[in-house]
């Protein structure tokens, strides 16, 4: 049945596209959105250059006629620009001047129209509500339709038979054919997905293992006994991780987990291995969005690298715990400072990658939970010949007002590049911090 879309102005600032969203339903943006737009279009950041987009993108459309009237969108639907002189209830209309206006739009549509169905798309979860108070169905902007407990985890267990451990041990591979007749309707194969095989018989009898469903083979993975940097995997999820930390072959690798599970130190462990031990690549590069904890402090005095120092303090953390050093190491002058003057890591901002290009190094961002999918294509962009790419984070730790557990750039990398050759996830669920850190991240 044909619908008519009625978009709030953050779901345009969030997705510019959002107009070519809706198949062949119209869609009616308000003009109240227009001005909050206008409010947008000289910020220097995602929003800003939104707002500007959606812009230039109405006033393309007007070459093909009257907006108010309606055009046609390459899709086979219809946008329309709308305002309206109904009013909500004198009891709504006390507040959120803007947003009521907004709402209004939606009300309008609906009495105007009453055979066609209104829906009013919003990301404000109060609006949403105050929506459906006045009788309009209201609904979230979710275009890519998944929720976080569905997202791919990258790895998971099953049951074979002992024959099949065994010649996996002995050849070092499996034809994936002989794993997929074993495996049930639900566990399906991706490329560079983990596995952990367990007998059928004996619970101890198990093997680590990955798809390389290009070759049409599982290959083993063996002990890392001698560790990386001194980090050793303490468990299956930390030792896939290391595997696609270390594959050259991999160039994109996603790590997501709560709090201590050790996301940020392996990948750091990793880049120092293939950069300094292996020197696979040139140097290690190590990036994180700057998004405050709390309520910001303003502005810090100093260089760029003095105002980043509070910022990426985590990252030196674990660099000083690589270098396992003591106080008495810190008072004879040795540092993460070595490793910065040796030019074998460099420590760069966000803000001003785009139009790099960054070939044959080791890059980590660090909570990338905080980028919207537009920043991690312009990151994931920036990758020049032989480059690495690590991206960390926890989506249930965001403090980026404008993205959330589903739609940040994080997540979006890992559901869009699932069926690649070129990328591995691995979702991190024990905590190996402390057991305090452990017991606070499953009970708060």
């Amino acid at each position: 049945m044909h619908k008519n879309f009625i978009l709030d102005t953050n779901v345009l600032l969030h997705d510019a596209q959002a107009m070519y969203g809706f198949d062949d339903n119209t869609v009616v943006v308000p003009i109240y959105c227009i001005e909050e737009l206008d409010q947008f279009k000289k910020d220097l950041s995602e929003l800003g250059r939104n707002a500007r987009q959606v812009a230039r993108q109405l006033d393309q459309l007007r070459d093909a006629g009257s907006l108010v009237e309606g055009v046609a969108l390459p899709n086979g639907g219809q946008l329309r620009v709308a305002f309206t002189d109904t009013s909500l209830p004198a009891r709504y209309a006390n507040q959120h001047s803007m947003d009521n206006s907004i709402l209004a739009v939606a009300l309008d549509e609906q009495t105007k129209d009453p055979e066609t169905p209104v829906v009013f798309v919003t990301m404000d979860t109060n609006l949403r509500i105050r929506a459906e108070a006045v009788g309009v169905k209201s609904v979230d902007y979710d275009r890519e339709s998944f929720s976080i407990e569905e997202l791919y985890r990258g790895w998971f267990e099953t049951s074979v038979s002992e024959e099949t451990i065994n010649q996996l041990y002995e050849a070092g591979s499996l034809d994936v054919g002989l794993l997929r007749e074993q495996l049930t309707e639900e566990e399906r194969l991706s490329e560079n997905q983990y596995i952990l095989l367990r007998g059928h018989n004996r619970n101890n009898h198990t093997a680590l293992c990955r798809c390389e469903l290009g070759k049409e083979r599982v290959v083993h993975l063996p002990r890392m006994r001698e560790g990386v940097w001194g980090i050793r995997a303490r468990n299956k999820e930390q030792h896939f991780a290391l595997d696609a930390l270390l594959n050259d072959n991999i160039r994109l690798v996603t790590l997501v987990g709560k709090a201590g599970t050790g996301k940020t130190l392996l990948a750091i462990a990793a880049g120092l291995a293939r950069t300094t031990d292996a020197e696979a690549y040139a140097r290690m590069l190590v990036s994180r969005p700057i998004f405050p904890l709390g309520r910001d402090l303003g502005y810090l005095p100093g260089t760029v690298e003095e105002k980043l120092n509070p910022w990426m303090q985590p990252i030196y953390d674990n660099l000083e715990l690589l270098l396992n050093l003591s106080r008495d190491g810190r008072s004879g002058g040795r540092s993460y400072h070595e490793l910065v003057d040796m030019g074998i890591i460099e420590i760069e901002p966000l803000t001003y990658i785009r139009g790099r290009s960054i070939p044959n190094q080791y890059l980590i961002v660090d909570e990338a939970q905080n980028l919207t999918p537009h920043e991690v294509k312009t990151i994931i962009t920036r990758a020049g010949d032989g480059t690495k790419i690590i991206l960390t984070g926890d989506p249930y730790q965001i403090d980026n007002p404008y993205v959330d557990s589903v739609n940040n750039g994080l997540t979006y990398v890992v559901d869009r590049f699932r069926s690649s050759e070129l990328t591995a996830h691995v979702t991190l669920t024990k905590g190996e911090r402390s057991d305090l850190a452990e017991l606070a991240a499953n009970l708060l």
